[in-house]
């Protein structure tokens, strides 16, 4: 890692701060001293967080923002033509991405480096919440707003560093690590690693970074990760999982309805066979039992005693946009939850499919990026199955060009014979209102599902309905 030379007198320009990643590390940084500003098309809540803290921020990308800047940061989503970085170049102002610079400065820490395809956020706020719990006081930086902290930063005087690592990008090659949780492996942004070897290969390089003298903990049911550790020749990870096999093993799992419980086994540093019973997590579903596993093994290793484990998992209170329970109307309950794959999307509806048999489940679907669809088209027409109504908002092209070839009625018709479910067609807002007005019965599971404005859309039906 290249060394950052960083003083206090340095007044450094966030371009894209509004940015969940961007944010964080804004705040960190000047909760340390440093003097910080930056720029975002928009006002979000991370803009307003970073405003409580007293950092400056422009609305719009101008190079009048840059005036007494010195050290420009950029968000991997700005591109080159951006005003902000044509005038940096111009003024030969150093220009860093936000893995080099959040490298740099959690360099000093004792680093827990969570990545994967899916479930790196709530593993991530779990690990949080644990060493929280223990008085570690650990800084933390994640991809999703923890519920406990209203924000997704924290800065912590404690020595460890709780840190989401992004792989969309390879930038979580970048980042120093002490221990590290790999949660799975999926087909996912390939707009970036153009084929899954070159995805693989990336993951494959994070797991060898990670020291002997620490761990990389990795899920042992997850196949193309098995695939991985295959090549590892140094010992430097241990599994987790339903399997057998997996170092820190699943039993006994009984799902409810707020919560679910585990028992674990697992050998001791003595070689001692120790089974920890009745671990409750109120999160559901199949998948978040292996991210509060990831989150034990973890905290195992690093020494936190299981009484504090199963304590912090207790009180657990979860991130945004993660099945958020918004409001409900007589007996229909509305969720919002960032699922936009379709491995998340089946996890989602199977986790609650298992708690609510009886009960109508309703998605409404957002799919996000052109790319991702094409890529993955037939995979998400199978991830339905356990939703009985699929209701089919527009593409949020996340800055991508529109892709003519995309039809929102042939992906529907997809979807309808693969999942063997019912979908409906809408274009705006508007509409699904209108047929949640017309269709809703009582006693049905509403769960919004994406990664663009559907969160929105979700937290305005509450007055609308």
């Amino acid at each position: 890692m290249k060394k950052i030379d960083l003083g206090k007198k340095e007044t450094i320009h966030f371009i894209g701060i509004g940015g969940i990643g961007m944010s964080g590390l804004a705040q960190i940084m000047k909760i340390m001293g440093f003097k910080i500003q930056g720029s975002d098309l928009n006002k979000n809540t991370n803009t307003e967080n970073c405003k409580k803290l007293g950092v400056k921020i422009f609305q719009g990308h101008k190079k009048k923002n840059l005036f007494k800047s010195t050290i420009v940061v950029k968000s991997s989503a700005i591109k080159s033509n951006n005003p902000e970085i044509q005038e940096a170049k111009k003024r030969k102002l150093p220009i860093y991405d936000r893995a080099s610079m959040l490298a740099n400065i959690i360099s000093l820490k004792k680093n827990i480096i969570i990545t994967g395809s899916h479930g790196k956020t709530t593993t991530t706020s779990l690990v949080a919440k644990i060493l929280s719990y223990s008085k570690l006081d650990p800084t933390i930086i994640n991809g999703g707003v923890i519920n406990s902290l209203k924000n997704n930063a924290k800065f912590g005087k404690g020595n460890w560093a709780v840190i989401e690592a992004d792989e969309s990008d390879g930038s979580f090659l970048k980042l120093p690590i002490n221990y590290s949780i790999v949660t799975n492996l999926d087909y996912e942004h390939l707009d970036f690693y153009k084929n899954f070897r070159n995805l693989e290969k990336a993951f494959e390089h994070f797991v060898r970074k990670t020291p002997p003298i620490g761990k990389a903990i990795i899920c042992g049911d997850d196949k193309n990760l098995i695939n991985i550790i295959k090549k590892i020749k140094t010992k430097n990870y241990l599994t987790y999982g339903f399997s057998k096999k997996a170092n820190y093993q699943v039993i006994k799992v009984l799902y409810k309805h707020q919560n679910s419980r585990f028992d674990i086994r697992y050998r001791n540093e003595n070689g001692k066979l120790i089974t920890e019973k009745n671990i409750v997590i109120k999160l559901l579903g199949k998948h978040n039992i292996l991210n509060a596993l990831a989150a034990i093994s973890v905290c195992l290793n690093i020494g936190i005693k299981f009484k504090n484990i199963k304590n912090a998992l207790l009180n657990y209170s979860g991130v945004e946009r993660r099945m958020t329970k918004l409001f409900s109307k007589g007996h229909n309950e509305f969720y919002d939850d960032y699922a936009h794959h379709p491995t998340e999307i089946k996890s989602i509806l199977d986790g609650v499919k298992a708690v609510s048999k009886k009960r109508k489940i309703i998605s409404i679907f957002q799919p996000h990026r052109y790319s991702r669809v094409k890529n993955l088209k037939l995979k998400f027409a199978n991830s339905f199955l356990k939703s009985d109504v699929v209701v089919l908002c527009p593409i949020y092209a996340a800055g991508e060009k529109k892709d003519k070839s995309y039809d929102q009625y042939n992906f529907s018709k997809l979807i309808s014979k693969y999942s063997k479910t019912q979908v409906v067609n809408i274009s705006e807002e508007n509409d699904l209102i209108k047929f949640l007005q017309k269709n809703l019965i009582n006693d049905e599971i509403i769960i919004g599902m994406g990664a663009g404005t559907i969160s929105k859309w979700m937290r305005g039906l509450k007055e609308k309905l």
